[in-house]
């Protein structure tokens, strides 16, 4: 599936089409950002604090997580609070250092799609995702944890 999303990083040119901005950038400029011709998401610094977005995630199409190093995780943190205290339904996505064997616990949090390391090959990447049968608490994606099914 192609993906129509450019990741911009401000000072660089906006153009058109659908955009993925930083959220402070989008905060800022919000109102110009407002007439553009194409959808426009957010990206999340791991250091954001996702509570400010409170009220206003239904605006936005996609929201993605950056996860600047694999052990950095406080975008598991970031995505549960995304889907279940603000409500978030729209597509969320995992980038950055994003690896196989962090797959299976990301969509756990609520995330629903992956960029993953140009390095890596996304088809095994994938493969990611069933790695495990057996859940052993609630999380985000409503999945029955092993002790409910007794």
């Amino acid at each position: 599936m192609e993906d129509s999303w450019r990741r911009i990083d401000p000072p660089a040119e906006i153009g058109t089409g659908d955009l993925l901005l930083p959220w402070r950038y989008w905060r800022e400029h919000r109102d110009e950002l407002a007439r553009h011709e194409g959808r426009v998401g957010i990206y999340l610094d791991s250091a954001d604090e996702v509570e400010e977005l409170y009220g206003q995630v239904g605006q936005f199409p996609l929201i993605a997580l950056d996860f600047p190093t694999f052990k950095d995780g406080r975008g598991y943190s970031q995505a549960r609070l995304l889907r279940e205290r603000l409500g978030f339904r729209g597509e969320l996505r995992a980038i950055g250092d994003v690896l196989r064997d962090q797959l299976f616990f990301m969509k756990r949090c609520g995330i629903d799609s992956y960029q993953v390391r140009e390095d890596k090959d996304i088809e095994d990447a994938l493969q990611g995702l069933a790695d495990f049968s057996v859940t052993y608490q609630s999380a985000a994606d409503g999945a029955l944890p092993a002790y409910k099914n007794r």
